[in-house]
């Protein structure tokens, strides 16, 4: 019985990393990579055209928002753009940022 256990347990542990990669996302959880891609992506057009930090964040204050989490959001996003050294093009930032924050919101779950 203990060698029929051992035999099935390789697939036991396929079965359910097999599961955790097939996840659905929630659409919340896409709506908000969706939007916070977008918004590194535009905070990178605008360190690479040579706007200042200091202006991104003015630009930023103007913006109306929907709900009270995005204006936070985006600040800290866009920080963290500009002390980034990368530059890469802005599509691909935003490419590379919806993809690692849907990772994370799959392995959250």
């Amino acid at each position: 019985m203990r060698m029929v256990f051992f035999a099935f347990l390789p697939f036991l542990f396929t079965g359910a990393a097999l599961a955790a990669d097939a996840k659905a996302l929630k659409d919340n959880d896409r709506y908000t990579c969706a939007w916070g891609a977008g918004t590194a992506e535009r905070a990178q057009a605008l360190k690479l055209s040579g706007v200042s930090l200091y202006a991104a964040r003015q630009k930023i204050q103007t913006l109306k928002f929907d709900k009270s989490w995005k204006r936070m959001l985006a600040m800290r996003i866009t920080e963290q753009t500009y002390d980034s050294p990368s530059r890469y093009r802005p599509a691909a930032v935003r490419e590379i940022f919806y993809n690692d924050c849907v990772k994370y919101k799959v392995a959250r779950h």
